[in-house]
């Protein structure tokens, strides 16, 4: 999970294209409990982008949280595979908890693959209409596979991992984002103030 600041964030927002919070650009923004979903393609930029929203809205005095894919299947998730169905669990249990995180007052920031449209249609209709956003963090595969931060699409390639996103488990791209970001054009800073621009202005 994402949550404290490492103690360089100033330094690689700036490097990142990131305007660093001020006094004035607090007074800008007003925020609400809310349930920011990133989803994407392994290798989209999903946990870059989460670590970086949290580090501002906790430079501008907001009270955020990350819950990263990786990390609820080192803890929560720890139980559950990689079927479709434990895909599914995995997103309900997420849900849950973020739910009960923007009922408590936090801004809810949730970086997972969530492949499949019916996932993320159960994850929006837990929360009031205006509580959630499913921001699509979008990049094609070719310049995800490129990026392979983790050596996964690698493994899947070689046949040595099964049931990968993108390559032999099948992906849905939202139809109807509230947020559409493209990851391969446009930098993380952009992309960064897109999100308060679009939840927070």
């Amino acid at each position: 999970m994402v949550g404290a600041d490492d103690g360089n964030q100033p330094e690689r927002m700036r490097a990142f294209g990131v305007e660093a919070a001020t006094g004035a650009h607090v007074a800008r923004y007003s925020a609400q409990a809310v349930c920011l979903w990133m989803t994407g393609l392994p290798g989209s930029g999903k946990s870059t982008l989460s670590g970086l929203l949290l580090s501002q809205l906790h430079m501008l005095g907001m009270h955020a949280y990350g819950l990263d894919g990786d990390a609820l299947r080192l803890g929560l998730n720890r139980d559950l595979g990689f079927s479709d169905s434990d895909r599914s669990e995995n997103i309900r249990r997420t849900a849950e908890v973020a739910r009960m995180m923007v009922d408590a007052g936090l801004i809810v920031v949730v970086s997972l693959i969530t492949p499949f449209r019916s996932d993320r249609e159960f994850a929006r209709s837990r929360f009031a209409p205006d509580r959630f956003c499913e921001i699509f963090v979008d990049a094609p595969l070719a310049v995800c596979e490129q990026r392979d931060p983790k050596g996964l699409y690698a493994k899947a390639r070689r046949g040595e991992l099964a049931r990968m996103t993108g390559v032999d488990s099948r992906y849905e791209p939202p139809e109807q984002p509230d947020l559409h970001l493209h990851t391969d054009t446009d930098g993380v800073g952009a992309c960064v103030e897109q999100i308060l621009g679009r939840v927070l202005g």
